[in-house]
């Protein structure tokens, strides 16, 4: 029998970590009766496992107590690492005995899954150096800052890469369940625990889910306004050039700085502003595709579209379809 660990964080954690927590013990128990049933045989013993006898969440609403602690664990095949705080600046010291447990358990053939935020206390190991990884999409930009080396994946619902998997924000790690269900038991488990639990399978994406806010946190002031800039005109014609001129800085200089800055070139900054707000205008206007393609500044379909599928994952019509209730009267 295999050896299911998942964690249960001292502090740090944010209002989902208790979800996943909770989600991943419900849906791997059902999993294992399921797979029982039909092939008498338990694929997982299923551990919570932290640092102390009881960690507090939710402001002492409610509290998780593990059933181990990480030094009675010597061995183990899956760890699962649950959603933390969304505003990680760097891992406390209660938790940093995580850590070397993970990188060890790792060294000696377990796979690890983190699911959502959970990816500040995987990239913390070193682990995520030069892989994929996917995280909730507003935890891009601090991310990055943080863990410069680990490739950022956020359009993706879901990441497997040497034996780490990272997934998606909010409750799409019911996706990484399912997933990781079909990976170790098999497709009809996998199946099965979808249809009982009503959650989607196969789900690969999450660009549709993506609010653009653009980042503004990087404290560069020139870039700050020429991002103001671009934000209030997106619906002229905007040269590039003309804009580094328009801030006396060389054009080199100013992409140079925009990317450091915002992680995107100028111009793919103006393109999400500009599908942001179609994307808006698809979700609440009776509009039609054209039209809202031309309000936002764009004369070619072809490129409109494109443009559009690349950031969303999802033409222009099907985003409508998808989440404007009057386009499908």
């Amino acid at each position: 029998m295999k050896h299911l660990t998942i964690l249960v964080p001292e502090v740090q954690t944010g209002p989902n970590t208790l979800s996943c927590i909770v989600g991943t013990y419900h849906i791997f128990t059902e999993a294992n009766r399921y797979y029982h049933q039909n092939h008498d045989k338990t694929m997982f013993k299923i551990e919570l496992v932290g640092l102390s006898k009881q960690s507090v969440f939710l402001n002492g609403l409610l509290a998780v107590m593990p059933q181990k602690e990480i030094t009675e664990i010597i061995k183990t095949d899956l760890i699962v690492i649950p959603a933390v705080a969304p505003n990680f600046t760097a891992l406390d010291a209660q938790n940093s005995p995580f850590l070397d447990w993970i990188c060890n358990q790792y060294t000696h053939g377990a796979n690890v899954a983190s699911m959502c935020t959970g990816a500040y206390i995987l990239a913390s190991t070193g682990l995520l150096e030069n892989k994929n990884c996917s995280i909730h999409w507003s935890a891009e930009t601090n991310f990055k800052q943080l863990f410069p080396s680990v490739t950022m994946k956020t359009d993706s619902i879901i990441t497997d890469e040497e034996g780490i998997c990272t997934n998606g924000g909010g409750y799409s790690f019911l996706h990484l369940l399912i997933y990781l269900i079909e990976k170790y038991y098999d497709r009809p488990t996998a199946i099965y625990c979808s249809k009982i639990f009503q959650i989607d399978l196969d789900r690969q994406q999450q660009s549709d889910f993506v609010i653009f806010n653009g980042q503004k946190r990087h404290g560069d002031e020139m870039i700050i306004k020429a991002q103001e800039y671009i934000e209030h005109n997106f619906t002229e014609k905007i040269s590039i050039q003309q804009l580094s001129e328009r801030f006396t800085v060389g054009r080199r200089n100013f992409d140079r700085r925009f990317i450091k800055a915002t992680g995107n070139t100028p111009i793919e900054y103006l393109q999400r502003v500009k599908i942001e707000s179609a994307k808006k205008e698809l979700e609440i206007s009776g509009k039609t595709v054209n039209e809202v393609m031309y309000e936002v500044g764009y004369s070619d379909s072809k490129a409109f579209r494109e443009i559009f599928r690349k950031v969303t994952g999802l033409s222009p019509l099907a985003y409508r379809n998808k989440y404007n209730k009057s386009a499908m009267k």
